[in-house]
């Protein structure tokens, strides 16, 4: 009964993205309608460069940012909450929030666990390494990988270590949880399996390549992009590679996360494209051309993709047929992902800006 009840708080409110990528699967996508038409409804100036990609909980927009801060921003108004100082500049690891504590990892390779209500610490970890990884919290626990090679289980109201999993190689993605198990795409070429409870390893699939982007869970399959430049999809019951896709003329990495829902799958690529796939064939369904690479994750709502490329722009796509419905221009490079909450969008941009986007 336990372990049914840690699976259930793993799940967000409709209106919320409490994490990266949304919920604990990582699908990246939102039980919330947007306006397929945006507007900018305010614009938050952080001061230094953004890759940490925003998370939105109990109407706060929370965002890492580069200059060793983690910043809280009212998201009907835009204004400055509070601000907390960490160690050395947040990268890519974006904030994850519940149970009134925010977790983030910076790049000294230290967590933190921060009050929600008022920006004040409530504890930190230190790993061996940097930290790019976003947090996941699974009930009372929080999952986050470190470059010094190990996946960490941390209690959420302590930071107190329940156990440590080492692999051969940095960890790099966030880690996915679905049925009581995390599963990590490593840069050790290795996707593994860990039980959530006591970071025991299930099972592992050597795929031979790096893997900087996150796995999507979609029932049996998971979704996820790889260095040697192709988008795999592994079955969690045979254990093995279902299907892969490599762009016959185009040989660049994956690097952008996947959506997966209603049958298809969405990601970016270094080659500037966004993909869609056909969920169970791998078969692409449609590609949109960018005007440079995309390390942005996709997210979506209502049958729309909403997507950054480092152009400056977010796109968004019709989930259907690519069909491009608008783009923003932002003007800086948007690698981090699309937080997505009822009616509203939140980027953030490598200048140092958060929008939030409305009707």
């Amino acid at each position: 009964m336990r372990l049914v009840t840690v699976l259930w708080m793993a799940m967000p409110l409709a209106a919320e993205w409490p994490q990266f990528r949304g919920n604990a699967q990582l699908t990246g996508l939102a039980a919330v309608k947007v306006p397929t038409q945006l507007k900018v409804q305010w614009t938050f100036e952080a001061g230094e460069a953004i890759e940490s990609s925003p998370s939105i909980s109990g109407g706060v927009v929370y965002v890492g940012v580069q200059s060793a801060e983690l910043i809280a921003v009212d998201l009907a108004t835009g204004k400055l909450r509070w601000r907390y100082k960490t160690k050395e500049g947040v990268g890519e690891s974006s904030p994850a929030v519940a149970n009134g504590i925010v977790v983030v990892g910076d790049l000294s390779g230290v967590v933190h666990g921060v009050q929600a209500s008022d920006g004040k610490g409530a504890w930190t970890f230190s790993t061996g390494s940097e930290v790019k990884s976003s947090p996941v919290i699974v009930g009372d626990r929080v999952l986050i990988g470190s470059y010094d090679g190990s996946l960490y289980c941390l209690q959420l109201a302590t930071g107190k270590p329940l156990w440590s999993f080492k692999t051969d190689g940095p960890v790099h993605g966030t880690p996915a949880v679905i049925d009581g198990v995390t599963f990590i795409s490593g840069c050790d070429g290795v996707f593994r399996a860990i039980n959530v409870m006591d970071g025991k390893e299930v099972y592992q699939i050597k795929t031979g390549a790096y893997m900087g982007a996150s796995p999507a869970m979609a029932g049996d399959l998971v979704v996820v992009g790889t260095y040697n430049n192709e988008v795999l999809a592994l079955d969690r019951k045979t254990k093995k590679v279902t299907w892969r896709f490599e762009n016959p003329t185009r040989k660049f990495p994956f690097y952008s996360s996947a959506a997966v829902f209603d049958g298809k799958a969405v990601l970016g690529g270094r080659d500037k494209i966004v993909y869609g796939f056909d969920l169970k064939t791998g078969k692409p369904l449609w590609e949109f051309q960018t005007r440079a690479r995309v390390e942005s994750s996709p997210a979506v709502a209502a049958g729309i993709v909403y997507i950054g490329s480092n152009d400056g722009r977010l796109y968004v796509l019709s989930a259907a047929k690519g069909e491009k419905l608008m783009e923003f221009d932002a003007g800086a490079p948007v690698s981090a992902s699309p937080a997505i909450t009822e009616g509203k969008v939140v980027i953030a941009t490598q200048d140092g800006k958060i929008y939030c986007l409305g009707g």
